[in-house]
């Protein structure tokens, strides 16, 4: 496999792909929709919810943070995990300007 030239890319190209590659992961999806449905963040309840190890919703919430779709803050030896507003608002003014562009109806 090719090593991928994100030089070639702005930042802006280059966090947007990051966010959207997080997003195409069914556990990631998973912890997302849970954290939607709550109303505080969430320290040590993801692993049961989500019902994989712990190790690997470790790896998953760390891409999800460094993709800036959710946040953590570490209370103690826990991190609690919320959804990340301002990432969040970032990728809904890119959809939305890509709606804004129009869709061609007699296009294909």
């Amino acid at each position: 496999m090719g090593i991928t030239k994100t030089n070639l890319y702005t930042d802006e190209h280059n966090k947007q792909a990051e966010f959207f590659k997080a997003l195409g992961h069914p556990a990631r999806l998973k912890i997302i929709y849970y954290l939607m449905e709550q109303k505080s963040c969430i320290c040590g309840d993801i692993v049961d919810a989500i019902e994989l190890s712990q190790p690997t919703i470790t790896r998953h919430l760390q891409v999800l943070k460094e993709a800036n779709i959710i946040k953590g803050s570490i209370d103690g030896n826990k991190v609690c995990y919320c959804l990340n507003a301002d990432g969040l608002l970032e990728v809904k003014a890119f959809l939305l300007r890509t709606q804004e562009m129009g869709v061609d109806e007699g296009c294909c």
